[in-house]
Parts: C-alpha cells; sequence; structure tokens
C-alpha cells in the first residue's frame, strides 16, 4: 500500500484535494460543475498530451499559449473572408499548428539551440502577429456552425454507451495487460488486476454520474478521450513511442544506436504545435469569439500538468495517464479556488510552489532509487 501511494502520488492528493473541497463547497460536487471542470480541463489537457512529448525528450516549449491566440484569430479570418468551416480549420492547423511546429523543430533538432530559447522566441513571435493580425482587439464569429464545436454536449443517452463501451475496452485492456506481464516473468497477482479494475469502474462510474446527470459528453471532452487513448497507445506501442523514450533518456545513445533524432525529435514539435492550434480552434468555438490574448499563461499550467502527473523533466520517464490525472488536478484546483474565493494572484503563486514540489518530489525519487 505504501508503494501504491508513492507510485500513485498525484492521483492520491487528486482524490483527497476532491473530497476536501466537496466538504468546503456545496456547489463542487454536482454534475453541472464537475461538467464544467472537464471543459476547462480539455483545452489545457489537449497541450499538455503534446507537452509531455516534448517533456520526455528533455525539452520544453513555451510557444503553446501564443499559438493558442494566433490560431483563434486565424481560424476566424479565414471563416471571415468567406472559407468553409472545415477548410479554414485545416489551413490553421496547417499553417499555425504544423509550420511553427516544423519552425521550432529545425531550430532545435537541427541546429541544436536550446528548446527553451527558441520557443520563447516563438511566444512572442506569435502573440505579437495575433495582435497584428486583429489589430489588437476581439474579432466575432460568424459562422453558425463553428460554435457547434467547443459547444455541443453528446446526448445522455449516447454518452452512457459510450462509457460503456468504454468500460468494457479498459478491462480487456487490464487483463491483456496482466497476461503480457506475465509472458514476461512478471508476477502479477489476482489482487493487482482487481485493483486496477476497480480504479476504472470508479472513475466511468464518475464519468457517468457527471455526463449523464448533466447533458451528455462535450464534444471538446470526447475529442481529448479519444488523444489521450491514441496518445497512450502511441508511446506504449508504436516506434515513435520507444524512440520518444530511447531519445529522452540519453539522445546520444539512441543516435548511436541508429534511431534518427532529427526526424524524432521534429516530429514531437509540430505535435505540440499542432495539439495547441486544435486547442485554439476549440476555445475560440467555445467562446464564439476571437482574442488575440487568449491562451495567455495555458504554458504554465500545461508544463504544471505534465511534471505533476509525473513525468520527469530531465527526460525520459512519464505517461499520458499521469498528464491526465496532473490535468485534472490543476482543473480541479483552480475551480475549487474560485468557488471558495480565492484571488487568481493567490493561485499563480501556488501553482508555481506544486510545480517546485513536483519537480523536488521527482528529484528524491532518483536519488532513492539510485
Amino acid at each position: 500500500m505504501k508503494s501504491f501511494f508513492r507510485t500513485h502520488a498525484t492521483l492520491t492528493a487528486l482524490v483527497v484535494l476532491t473530497a476536501a473541497l466537496s466538504f468546503l463547497s456545496e456547489a463542487f460536487f454536482t454534475p453541472r460543475n464537475l461538467s464544467n471542470i472537464t471543459l476547462q480541463v480539455t483545452i489545457i489537457g489537449i497541450i499538455a498530451v503534446g507537452m509531455t512529448l516534448v517533456i520526455l525528450l528533455g525539452g520544453i516549449d513555451l510557444s503553446v499559449g501564443s499559438i493558442v491566440g494566433l490560431a483563434s484569430i486565424v481560424v476566424t479570418l479565414f471563416m471571415q473572408s468567406g472559407w468553409n468551416v472545415w477548410l479554414a480549420i485545416l489551413a490553421t492547423i496547417l499553417t499555425v499548428g504544423v509550420g511553427i511546429g516544423v519552425w521550432n523543430g529545425v531550430w532545435i533538432a537541427h541546429y541544436r539551440i536550446p528548446a527553451f530559447i527558441i520557443t520563447l522566441g516563438m511566444m512572442t513571435i506569435a502573440r505579437g502577429a495575433a495582435l497584428v493580425l486583429s489589430d489588437g482587439s476581439s474579432i466575432p464569429v460568424t459562422d453558425p456552425v463553428f460554435p457547434l464545436l467547443g459547444g455541443e454536449y453528446i446526448a445522455p443517452a449516447s454518452s452512457a454507451v459510450i462509457l460503456g463501451l468504454a468500460l468494457a475496452l479498459f478491462l480487456f485492456a487490464t487483463l491483456r495487460t496482466a497476461s503480457r506481464q506475465r509472458s514476461c516473468g512478471v508476477s502479477v497477482g489476482a489482487r493487482d488486476i482487481a485493483l486496477r479494475a476497480s480504479f476504472g469502474v470508479a472513475i466511468l462510474a464518475l464519468a457517468a454520474y457527471v455526463f449523464i446527470g448533466y447533458r451528455g459528453i462535450p464534444y471538446p471532452v470526447a475529442f481529448l478521450i479519444a488523444l489521450i487513448l491514441a496518445g497512450a497507445f502511441m508511446l506504449s506501442n508504436t516506434r515513435l513511442g520507444r524512440r520518444i523514450y530511447a531519445t529522452g533518456g540519453n539522445r546520444e545513445a539512441a543516435r548511436l544506436s541508429g534511431i534518427n533524432v532529427f526526424r524524432v525529435e521534429l516530429t514531437v514539435y509540430v505535435i505540440v504545435t499542432t495539439l495547441a492550434a486544435v486547442s485554439g480552434i476549440l476555445l475560440t468555438s467555445r467562446l464564439n469569439g476571437a482574442n488575440p490574448n487568449l491562451g495567455n499563461m495555458f504554458e504554465l499550467d500545461a508544463i504544471a500538468s505534465v511534471i505533476i502527473g509525473g513525468t520527469s523533466p530531465m527526460g525520459g520517464v512519464g505517461t499520458i495517464g499521469g498528464t491526465v490525472v496532473g490535468s485534472v488536478l490543476i482543473g480541479v484546483m483552480n475551480n475549487g479556488m474560485s468557488l471558495l474565493g480565492v484571488s487568481s494572484f493567490y493561485q499563480l503563486i501556488i501553482k508555481g510552489f506544486i510545480i517546485i514540489v513536483a519537480v523536488w518530489f521527482d528529484v528524491m525519487n532518483k536519488r532513492r532509487k539510485a
């Protein structure tokens, strides 16, 4: 049990925080408020999935918040120019997401300029470009279809079917993982399997309470769930995933073993900026308007989610699942402090301390294992 709590410290903290906020505020543990938390977490969570890959490489991307603002302006301007909504979204993803990712990736992977410097510069460039294109003002969305992407819900009945299928898939994956571990000589007892299964059932039961009890699964949340599953599968079952871990663990050793390190790093930086652009599009859809200041400080929340979720800032260690827990913890903390009337200024201070403590915990764990 002690080992479990040490391994799942972030999850334990999330459960304790949720229980405390439920006691302190009657409005916290309601389907409507919890559904709003998932929507708030979704925008940061999408970016955090990409940031996980970057930090697994031992890198960082400080430009993601500004890319959110730039994508917001660009997609709206495309639609105002008469573009079809789907063409506008595709063009924004390619120009803002993929384009900036290639720019960052080439400087970092090919010329070996520190990621901190390149992405810091791009953070300023992208924010300035958003202000120039919008003339420093908000731009309304005129397309009637676009707001549906970030504001509509899957019906409760359909949501129940989706959650049921997710439960069946989770239980199948749990048994399959245990079988694979046993085939590799790892001892996995019935208690371990029951613990994993119980955890999944509890999470899905909570999801049913939130989504079926309110209006169903929001479209952005459904997208995030699909992204999480795809990201977790990629890291665990594909060559790219293994190469990301290898490059983050020891770049030179990965290069000498035949891995195309440049391609791996370029791919990862394109993924994170593309996901930041997608977040900007979804946030614009949800707000039904573009603003050049959207995404301000989103890089802090994304990095905090990844670090709190157990991904080592040194690279090579971490999971998408841990990042999801970290994102939810940040979202619950933000929502709870807002309900309790805590100033946003103090919220920034608390987030900073949490990042420091999370890194300290990572360092202590490494020293203990050594």
